[in-house]
């Protein structure tokens, strides 16, 4: 977290309006490109987003800085978010088997995306995985889909889906890191 969002969210805390819409403005975009990426509608997810600020607004301390950078935290809500929303209305209802893991791989992977905020990167390096990781990596991560509802998907064995994830998640932490360092991946 930039020491302006720190300023910022303490801000937020303090009902400080002016400080939320600043965070608005900084991060809006990106929840909305991450949120779409969930639902494919439009209108759902300008709704998501609106809901992770109201969030933010109405339950002061719910970011904890010692559990990560805010705008990886910010992602996740958004993606929580968003799955919740779908779950509501009925549509492409996500089983998620086991949050914890889920949690720490997706937090990986968001860590690495914020540093280059509009995803753009995570995109590039995701074109360096095989086509068969790409897609696991999609349906897991971007979709929402657990790990048995991409094998039933796909038509692989659970086991082969884990593997494929296991390495995607390896390759993609390599390519980001070489792309963080400031060389071509």
């Amino acid at each position: 977290m930039s020491e302006q969002d720190i300023e910022l969210y303490d801000r937020v805390q303090k009902q400080d309006k002016e400080a939320l819409g600043l965070l608005y403005e900084r991060y809006e975009k990106l929840l909305f490109s991450f949120a779409y990426r969930i639902t494919k509608r439009r209108e759902l997810s300008e709704e998501i987003v609106q809901e992770v600020f109201i969030k933010i607004w109405t339950k002061p301390g719910i970011y904890d800085r010692s559990k990560g950078k805010f705008s990886s935290w910010l992602l996740t809500v958004t993606r929580n978010t968003g799955i919740d929303q779908l779950r509501k209305k009925n549509e492409n209802t996500y089983e998620i088997e086991d949050r914890d893991a889920l949690q720490r791989d997706e937090s990986s992977i968001e860590e690495q995306v914020e540093w280059k905020e509009d995803g753009r990167q995570l995109r590039k390096a995701m074109t360096y995985l095989a086509d068969e990781q790409q897609e696991i990596v999609e349906l897991f991560y971007f979709k929402g889909l657990s790990q048995q509802k991409i094998s039933e998907k796909i038509k692989i064995p659970l086991g082969t889906v884990k593997g494929r994830l296991r390495l995607a998640l390896k390759h993609l932490r390599k390519n980001l890191e070489t792309a963080e360092q400031g060389r071509d991946l």
